[in-house]
């Protein structure tokens, strides 16, 4: 292999191959073109998008799924269409690599005033934009460096699960590389065993957990970034303390098991509160995640175990590799020590749904989301949108091996549409490799409400386009419920413009027979519901499968019918006054 060469842009294409990715998402523009020509050769699949954002949307899916993820956009215009995108990733840690096609060099150099600037010679300014949205970036301007910085920045994306930027200027594109750096595979590097801290801090917990008279744990979001959800997997099932998630940790431990009980929700908070110990894996404290901090557990209560440390009251043992640490935690753990209490907490698989009439509405708090449950299946990737279904999808009992992604903290409207598109991928990438469960056929199934789809919309036509096996629940409510929740529930500017919504997999090009024939449902009544969810169509047909659930505009979850009783409360005492 010594002294063989290949063009730059296929050194880091090959690059991205080796970390895991199949399909590479975006939008072709005049500085990237040349670029785009090494996908394919790299061994790559090239999905084309309707637009960057929604690119920067997809790739964000994918590397939840595929632990990491790629875009490619133009200079200025594409990049700045995606930012958006590329900020939510950095917020709710999805190690998205962003690749970004640049004009030449000599223009570069000579400030010259072309297209897709702002005309007045700098061409760093969207450089400092895009630092503040990715964990490292690089201008790939000399062929001596360009391997090695491709290197450097793909394992900053690694290290931190963060977007990162490289920029390439056209002209480096088919430039001549060294091969050889492509033998040796990217990777983190093993942690360097820090004996002391390390034996100190697993005493701390270890007493913790052994004085402690009522604990429980919190899965949160960030175990998945961080290649631990094996080991707290492993310490849910040994020790059997009752398991909660967050929202944003919700998929990430099997809520089949007897002592895990679903999301942490508001009518949790006394028994949260009544812990004495709460070991919470890979924390995500945001206001959106913990019900505006209602559910964060007290300071003097929780062990938090985050990336590279852990915290035992206001102790901080850093430079603590917390994969590694949970191993250590669990080899340690005398079982005979460990404390027991009774509790009244009952599973989510014991509870009963109220009785409603066959030819009532369907309604959130009539128990839709919960009779939702049994459709749901092993290897299912369910995605719940901002707004009323980010809250419903809670209720969900998932099987093993399902994913869910639903709102943390970005909440970037429109967002799961391009998602659960990047997410499909993934899926079918794995299922190709036999690396998904030994399933041939999973599914990935969307809830959206009509606001949040019109949102995202032109992204359906590449779901089409791909022949992806995705089932969209829209949830018609006649405009942005969660915002009439919050306040104007009466006010034009939460109306969106009525549309036609089935008719969209023939506006984006679904077929009209065949296999991959785009099949529609309308679901008004508890009956309308019960037949579409065993229609065997549904459950078990490729490609594109849409049903338009119609609700009342003001039907939500119960913790966003609080909001609206408040704002009507609110109302009334300013009407009398």
């Amino acid at each position: 292999m010594e002294g063989e060469a290949l063009p730059l842009a296929q050194y880091l294409f090959r690059r991205l191959r080796q970390l895991g990715v199949d399909s590479i998402f975006g939008v072709p523009g005049d500085y990237n073109l040349t670029l785009l020509d090494h996908v394919v050769p790299s061994g790559l699949k090239w999905v084309g998008n309707c637009n960057e954002l929604n690119a920067g949307y997809a790739a964000d899916g994918y590397s939840r799924i595929k632990a990491i993820g790629a875009v490619v956009t133009t200079f200025g215009v594409g990049e700045l269409s995606a930012i958006n995108a590329i900020a939510g990733a950095y917020a709710e840690r999805a190690p998205v690599v962003h690749i970004v096609g640049t004009p030449m060099r000599a223009s570069q150099e000579s400030r010259a005033l072309i297209h897709h600037t702002f005309n007045d010679g700098d061409y760093q300014r969207f450089d400092a934009i895009q630092e503040h949205v990715t964990v490292a970036q690089v201008n790939l301007n000399d062929h001596r460096t360009a391997p090695s910085e491709i290197d450097r920045i793909l394992l900053q994306c690694l290290l931190h699960s963060r977007p990162v930027r490289i920029a390439i200027p056209v002209d480096m594109v088919p430039v001549l590389v060294p091969v050889a750096g492509l033998s040796s595979k990217i990777q983190i590097p093993p942690a360097v065993r820090q004996p002391q801290v390390e034996e100190t801090a697993l005493n701390s917990v270890l007493n913790r957990i052994y004085s402690s008279k009522k604990p429980m744990i919190l899965v949160d979001g960030e175990t998945r970034a961080f290649g631990m959800l094996h080991g707290v997997d492993h310490l849910v099932r040994m020790i059997g303390w009752p398991t909660f998630t967050s929202g944003f940790g919700k998929g990430l431990i099997d809520e089949t098991l007897p002592n895990v009980y679903g999301v942490c929700t508001l009518p949790h908070k006394a028994f949260l509160d009544s812990c004495d110990l709460v070991l919470v894996f890979g924390p995500h404290f945001s206001n959106t995640n913990t019900y505006n901090s209602f559910l964060k557990p007290a300071d003097d209560a929780a062990i938090l175990f985050s990336p590279n440390s852990i915290q035992v009251n206001k102790d901080v043992f850093r430079d603590l590799p917390v994969r590694y640490f949970i191993q250590q935690l669990i080899q340690r753990l005398d079982m005979s020590r460990l404390p027991t209490h009774k509790h009244n907490l009952v599973h989510p698989s014991l509870k009963t749904l109220s009785e409603e009439s066959p030819t009532d509405l369907v309604t959130q708090t009539g128990g839709f989301w919960k009779r939702l449950s049994p459709f749901l299946r092993t290897g299912d990737i369910v995605l719940g949108e901002t707004g009323t279904p980010g809250y419903g999808v809670n209720e969900f009992i998932l099987p093993p091996h399902a994913r869910l992604f639903k709102p943390a903290t970005w909440l970037s409207i429109g967002y799961m549409l391009p998602a659960a598109l990047g997410a499909s991928h993934a899926q079918r990438d794995l299922v190709s490799c036999s690396e998904y469960h030994g399933l041939s056929n999973p599914r990935t199934i969307l809830f959206i409400g009509d606001g949040s789809f019109q949102m995202t919309v032109q992204e359906l036509s590449t779901i089409i386009h791909q022949r992806l096996n995705v089932i969209i629940f829209l949830i018609n409510n006649d405009g942005y419920t969660i915002e009439r929740c919050i306040h104007g529930r009466n006010q034009a500017y939460n109306d969106v413009a009525p549309w036609r919504y089935l008719k969209a997999p023939e506006l984006f090009g679904a077929d009209q027979e065949g296999e991959y024939k785009a099949l529609t449902w309308k679901v008004r009544t508890w009956a309308d519901l019960d037949s579409v969810l065993n229609d065997s169509q549904l459950a078990n047909g490729k490609g594109l499968r849409m049903v338009e659930v119609f609700m009342n505009k003001l039907d939500a979850p119960d913790v966003l019918l609080g909001l609206l009783n408040q704002q009507i409360l609110r109302e009334n005492m300013q009407g009398k006054l």
